[in-house]
């Protein structure tokens, strides 16, 4: 069991800080880190494998991620249009029906616009990333019909 001392600076204090008497302490906490810093190390000098291939993994992220870019583009443009075209009916709607007036607080409208311009990102984002794989998954040039 370790010996616990308080620290002279908050001594004083309700807030006493326990800390380890020893110095070993600190020592096995800067060792553990070296030894973590090491392992990395000798990690990355591993040999590759000749299956592996950087230039392919290196372009397929770089395609996934230009995809996914495209998918967000489009979805806030998705998103965008669906809030002006909710927005517009519900707020018009909470004008003129007297059952709009009583029941849809601003919290509610905020939520029927946010759903709708929600639904409308993920839907577009989804698709348009699934388009662009299923385009780009194909090689170039040949006669499949997508």
């Amino acid at each position: 069991m370790r010996n616990f001392t308080i620290h002279p600076k908050f001594s004083g204090n309700s807030f006493s800080t326990f800390l380890p008497s020893s110095s070993n302490f600190y020592h096995s906490i800067y060792s553990s880190t070296t030894t973590r810093t090491n392992t990395l190390a000798m990690a990355k000098n591993v040999a590759q494998s000749p299956m592996e291939k950087r230039s392919l993994t290196s372009f397929d992220q770089q395609l996934a991620k230009r995809c996914s870019h495209e998918g967000v583009k489009a979805g806030a443009k998705a998103a965008v249009v669906a809030s002006i075209a909710t927005a517009i009916p519900t707020f018009a709607s909470v004008r003129m029906l007297p059952w709009a007036k009583a029941n849809l607080n601003p919290t509610a409208q905020a939520l029927i616009i946010s759903t709708a311009a929600g639904m409308a990102y993920f839907i577009v984002a989804d698709k348009t990333i699934l388009a662009t794989a299923r385009k780009n998954s194909f090689p170039q040039g040949s006669n499949y019909e997508a």
